[in-house]
């Protein structure tokens, strides 16, 4: 799941910076699946990879049922 999460973490900052590309492990169902409950649970202003991934390790179940799904089909779950 820390290999995922951190994918996570790297999209998220990708959506927001040009400067950072999606790793390909981030397949465009996990982005779309995640993006806006990544975005809601764990960014701030403040944020970088580290506390992304671990953000969205402590709200795994907070996540969208979609996210959950492409997480746990990555074979990434808790």
């Amino acid at each position: 799941m820390i290999v995922t999460i951190a994918l996570l973490a790297f999209a998220t900052k990708a959506f927001a910076s040009d400067d950072v590309k999606i790793p390909p492990e981030v397949t465009p169902s996990m982005r779309a699946a995640c993006e806006s409950d990544v975005r809601r649970l764990c960014i701030s202003s403040n944020s970088t990879v580290e506390t992304v991934r671990q953000c969205v390790m402590s709200k795994f179940l907070k996540l969208g049922r979609r996210c959950q799904y492409e997480i746990a089909s990555a074979g990434f779950a808790p």
